[in-house]
């Protein structure tokens, strides 16, 4: 699909309004709201070909462009993101009184089976921490690991925490700010809060005085997601594990372990901030016989008197 010419206003001012809702309101990340944008782009420059507007589109348009996007061999997955967002784009359009109908509703794309996340296992987990620090890279690097997996952080949420949480972290409690601008708290364990004491301690040689991150790198500024994730794949081969380590593995191992030794989904699920039970079904694990386990010996109309 060639991107070369410039949409005109018809298709533009639509985009730039969800854009805006879905970073001002909705609270999107970066990486989500420039993948919406090139879907979105991508959609209209095949629309137009054949109608004026959005408002325009119709079913058969809709089957047109997802035609299209398998013949680019695109995967079920990219497809249906796709999908998804002209899906949310069309709800928004019809709210602003700009569409009447979604004609995203009935057309359905490829199907996929998402990949069950891998976790380590305590052990793994232990031969990872079990860092004795050398400088004070690996000081900051060993506090960043044990408070993600502490407290089951999102990669995004860990990069964004400032210095100013410090006390937060320490009295063990911490509150930060998830997915769509939703805060929640979550509990910091001893050996975090010890690690992250152990960083505060020579923090100043990677900091600016005004620096307000938690975090820091050898340039003096925020850490990044990318070196994150760097350092973390770093620790993973130097402690000798045969499984990749990156952050998303930590957050999920902290989610697998509580759910094994407390059997509380409902628990796990408030812990990693998923609005849906069934995203943390799948995150940990779960199949359909240990929910109706829990249902059976947890629901009042279920209960076996």
């Amino acid at each position: 699909m060639s991107e070369q010419q410039p949409l005109s206003a018809s298709w533009q001012q639509s985009i730039d309004l969800y854009i805006a809702f879905a970073r001002n309101e909705k609270h999107y990340s970066t990486a989500t709201i420039d993948a919406y944008l090139r879907h979105l782009e991508t959609s209209a420059h095949y629309f137009s070909q054949f109608v004026a507007n959005w408002q325009a589109i119709e079913v058969e348009n809709v089957k047109g462009l997802l035609a299209k996007l398998k013949s680019r061999e695109l995967s079920a997955r990219t497809i249906n993101l796709h999908l998804s967002c002209l899906r949310s784009f069309y709800k928004f359009l019809i709210r602003k009184g700009l569409a009447k109908a979604n004609p995203v509703e009935l057309v359905k794309g490829p199907k996929y089976t998402k990949p069950l996340p891998k976790n380590l296992d305590v052990d793994q987990v232990n031969q990872l921490l079990e860092i004795v620090p050398e400088d004070s890279l690996a000081i900051r690097d060993k506090a960043m690991m044990e408070l993600m997996y502490s407290s089951g952080l999102r990669l995004s949420e860990l990069a964004s925490l400032n210095l100013t949480d410090k006390g937060a972290i320490f009295n063990g409690l911490l509150t930060v700010l998830g997915k769509g601008g939703k805060e929640r708290v979550i509990p910091v364990g001893r050996k975090a809060i010890s690690a992250v004491k152990e960083w505060l301690k020579v923090r100043a040689e990677f900091a600016n005085p005004n620096e307000l991150a938690l975090f820091t790198s050898k340039q003096k500024r925020r850490l990044s997601i990318r070196q994150i994730r760097a350092r973390m794949k770093k620790w993973g081969i130097e402690q000798g594990l045969s499984a990749n380590v990156h952050p998303h593995k930590l957050r999920h191992s902290f989610a697998s372990h509580i759910l094994e030794s407390s059997g509380d989904l409902r628990a796990v699920q408030e812990l990693l901030g998923h609005s849906n039970l069934s995203t943390t079904q799948v995150y940990t694990h779960l199949d359909f016989q240990h929910l109706a386990k829990v249902y059976d010996n947890t629901h009042p109309r279920a209960k076996k008197k």
